[in-house]
């Protein structure tokens, strides 16, 4: 079979995986953005046991490989539990606790350079703590980390290749079927690759926009 006509037959297939790895990135990004940054202010909590909490979250993420976190959740803990969740579930918990650990220490990072008069100047005009951090720390520190946040969004996105190993049909799993039928590896691994690099610059250009429009602002 020549190229162009593994190429027709293998992207409706290809476009699917796509679609679902889109998807997942998506949710768990979603969900890796909300647990990045209350971990983050939980490392930086004057309360002892709260930063401990954070510090074990933190440590178990970044020792472990992201296949035995995913295989943790689908297998281990569900087998404990007595339950069964569906391999996108799975894979979304799996993909939002890892990079969710990985974002708390950029959102760390980012707070901690915000100028800390930023603070003070917004509890001069009476703001509370509570509101100095969500209206005037988190946006600021939001705004510098932005390129560390978006190296984690992209290499989150070519992680969900690993969650294929748990049978979830995106991208990369379509890509295994696809090959034990034709036996092409070398051509479809190319469209693979290709599909996930246009993913990964395309998410780069648009963030390079906000990141100048941010700045200008």
């Amino acid at each position: 079979m020549d190229f162009f006509s593994l190429l027709k037959e293998s992207l409706p297939l290809l476009g699917q995986g796509l679609v679902l790895t889109l998807q997942l990135s998506a949710l768990s990004l979603a969900i890796a953005m909300v647990l990045g940054i209350g971990a983050s202010l939980l490392g930086m909590s004057k309360h002892a046991p709260l930063r401990a909490i954070n510090a074990v979250y933190v440590s178990i993420i970044r020792g472990t490989p992201l296949l035995v976190q995913g295989f943790f959740i689908y297998f281990g803990l569900t087998g404990v539990l007595g339950v069964r969740i569906s391999a996108f579930a799975a894979g979304t918990i799996a993909l939002s606790l890892n990079a969710g650990g990985y974002l708390s220490e950029i959102f760390r990072g980012g707070i901690q350079a915000v100028d800390p008069g930023q603070r003070e100047a917004a509890r001069s005009l009476g703001l509370s703590a509570r509101q100095t951090t969500w209206r005037i720390i988190i946006p600021q520190a939001i705004r510098i980390c932005i390129p560390s946040v978006v190296n984690q969004w992209c290499i989150t996105i070519k992680d969900t290749s690993i969650i294929s190993v748990i049978g979830l049909a995106e991208l990369t799993k379509m890509g295994q079927q696809i090959i034990a039928r034709t036996y092409q590896s070398f051509q479809v691994w190319i469209i693979v690759g290709v599909m996930y690099f246009a993913v990964i610059w395309l998410l780069t250009l648009a963030a390079r926009y906000v990141e100048r429009k941010v700045s200008l602002g």
